[in-house]
């Protein structure tokens, strides 16, 4: 699992959540940022030493690295070291990393590395859910691209560390038709989608194709092309398992449209290649962590 800070767009978003929150001041001369709480109450001098743990119980610990990288662009002289990497289940109140420097410093950093963590870990422990829930199947649990705007690069490292598939992770590394784009095409023909797969093909020669299907005829007219991908939208469990059984061997199936935690294993034991879904990116939540200090 690679680490997300290696991103250029991850490193952009931590400077610009910082910026948010420690925007300059005319009075914050002895800092390049501004926490006029700490810098008005907290001796400069100060050093302080410190934990991040979750509170609940199943945390897949995600965002471990973008928490050190919040705290060393604040103070570079902050001492971080993560005891539990990303992709870890912890237990609570067992210490994910622990940080030592300047307590002015820590302070600054600490809501925006909090931040970037609880939503990240809350999405990384759902993801896990769902993987373990279809993992008899071996089913590949995707992501999708509803994410939150700009953070987009973290929400997708989430699904991964909680053992999920990224799927695209924009509009320029799939094709992939939808109903809107079928409408807007010849009419939308149900009974020549192969026809759209080709037109794909022929301008982006590169890039897997995928077509969302609602029916079996729809699949069945796709099918003709053997385009990499056909998602099987809103489906019936009966009918996403016909329509299984027709792409074998063809294509890859991936059920997709307000599939539950409750109603996964159903769909999984259709023998779909993956379920993909929003809400590991849009309804996760936050985990409950804390950053406490261990000796000031």
């Amino acid at each position: 699992m690679k680490d997300v800070m290696k991103s250029a767009r991850a490193r952009a978003a931590v400077r610009l959540a910082l910026d948010e929150d420690l925007a300059s001041a005319v009075n914050a001369l002895s800092a390049p940022w501004c926490d006029a709480t700490s810098l008005a109450l907290v001796d400069p001098a100060a050093k302080a030493t410190g934990e991040i743990y979750a509170k609940g119980t199943g945390c897949v610990v995600a965002g471990a690295t973008v928490a050190r990288a919040v705290m060393k662009a604040v103070d570079p002289k902050i001492q971080v070291r993560i005891l539990k990497p990303d992709g870890s289940v912890v237990k609570p109140r067992e210490p994910i990393l622990v940080f030592r420097g300047r307590a002015q410093s820590i302070l600054a950093a600490e809501r925006t590395a909090l931040n970037f963590m609880q939503r990240m870990c809350a999405t990384a422990t759902l993801t896990r859910k769902f993987v373990d829930a279809t993992k008899r199947w071996g089913t590949l649990i995707l992501d999708t691209r509803k994410t939150t705007p700009g953070l987009r690069v973290f929400e997708k490292y989430a699904v991964t560390c909680g053992g999920g598939t990224n799927h695209r992770m924009g509009m320029y590394d799939r094709v992939l038709m939808k109903d809107n784009h079928r409408r807007l095409w010849k009419g939308g023909n149900p009974d020549e989608l192969d026809q759209a797969v080709a037109a794909a093909r022929k301008a982006f020669p590169k890039l897997a194709v995928e077509v969302e299907v609602e029916s079996l005829r729809e699949c069945a007219s796709a099918l003709k092309a053997k385009p990499e991908w056909i998602m099987l939208d809103n489906m019936s469990c009966a009918d996403m398992k016909a329509c299984v059984k027709m792409c074998k061997g063809i294509s890859k199936t991936e059920a997709s449209g307000g599939i539950t935690l409750d109603r996964a294993r159903e769909v999984a034991a259709t023998g779909v290649t993956a379920i993909s879904l929003g809400c590991l990116t849009h309804s996760a939540g936050s985990i409950d962590l804390s950053l406490e200090w261990k000796a000031v």
